[in-house]
């Protein structure tokens, strides 16, 4: 009976030990797969030695980000022969599309670098594809949006309606001017008028350089209108209707790119968004509510530490065709 009763124990022991064998190896291969997913994500699908075509994806509000820097300047310092840069923006603040310019004109130093635009790539996203040596665009995509723009809420009214007086106590009259608690005087218009006056003509200018526009061409494309790919063709404010493809193929043929070299995307780490498959920026997006997928970006944004505050370069609308 003893006997029994150790070998009972026994085999008890070793399946224990069988058993906490085997969980450790399950964990360690699920940590192992989160991590390659993860690594994909993050870009890390791309490798560095290979010979490819980069895809960098400029979507929702561009604010110039740090992993969206990051990213393009590693790209710069990888193996791909060229760069697609797909849009798909109604624009964001005039900083953070200049940052983005600014970093795509140093990585077209190193290599050919092609903008697509899909839907839309407006105002501060169309500043970003500037950055490009080429635009290509889809028919009905919307480009354009040419202007800057600088709102603030005034809730003046509801708060005498409630009986509430904000007191404040300030260096000088321009300090923290306007606010949303009272009109703004004609200094303060006047003020916030000459900083998007600088902006626009720094706007006009880079249009007028990159696409090298005179200066009756440049009137008729900067007022602040979008225009259809058809059109922007007309405006030269494009280079050619088309999709991916025939990036791929001006790369070839324009860039002595190699043939049939595979596209890669090349993502940030965080690229999929706050919500995954449940952003809800997009579905206001997709719900033909762009200007509440921008409030909700820019609210995620904020939560996150990157700064909207300042001038913003934003096209709100959206053409839909039943």
């Amino acid at each position: 009976m003893a006997d029994l009763i150790a070998d009972h124990i026994i085999d008890r022991s070793r399946l224990r030990r069988k058993l906490s064998f085997w969980r450790v190896v399950s964990v360690l291969a699920v940590i192992i797969a989160l991590g390659a997913i993860g690594w994909r994500l993050a870009g890390g699908s791309v490798s560095p030695n290979d010979k490819h075509i980069a895809r960098l994806s400029l979507s929702g509000l561009i604010t110039g980000d740090r992993e969206t820097l990051q990213l393009i300047e590693r790209v710069g310092k990888s193996q791909a022969a060229g760069v697609i840069i797909a849009i798909e923006s109604p624009g964001g603040t005039t900083t953070g599309a200049e940052k983005v310019y600014d970093e795509l004109r140093r990585l077209a130093e190193k290599k050919p670098v092609v903008a697509v635009i899909n839907s839309t790539g407006a105002s501060g996203a169309y500043i970003a594809a500037m950055g490009a040596d080429r635009i290509i665009v889809h028919g009905n995509s919307l480009v354009g949006s040419i202007g800057v723009l600088f709102q603030y809420p005034n809730v003046s009214r509801a708060l005498n309606t409630l009986g509430v007086k904000m007191e404040e106590i300030k260096s000088s009259p321009l300090k923290a001017s306007p606010n949303p608690f009272e009109d703004a005087t004609p200094e303060a218009r006047a003020a916030l008028e000459s900083l998007v006056a600088d902006s626009y003509d720094w706007f006009r200018g880079l249009v007028r350089e990159r696409r090298k526009l005179t200066e009756a061409e440049l009137k008729i494309v900067a007022d602040g209108r979008v225009f259809t790919g058809r059109q922007a063709i007309t405006v030269k404010l494009v280079d050619q209707l088309g999709t991916e493809r025939e990036a791929i193929a001006w790369l070839e043929s324009e860039k002595n790119i190699g043939k049939d070299l595979p596209v890669r995307d090349w993502r940030r780490p965080n690229s999929g968004g706050r919500w995954g498959i449940f952003n809800l920026a997009s579905l206001a997006d997709a719900s033909g509510l762009p200007a509440v997928g921008a409030i909700i970006r820019q609210a995620e944004a904020r939560s996150e530490g990157a700064s909207l505050d300042g001038l913003l370069a934003l096209w709100h609308g959206r053409l839909i065709m039943d």
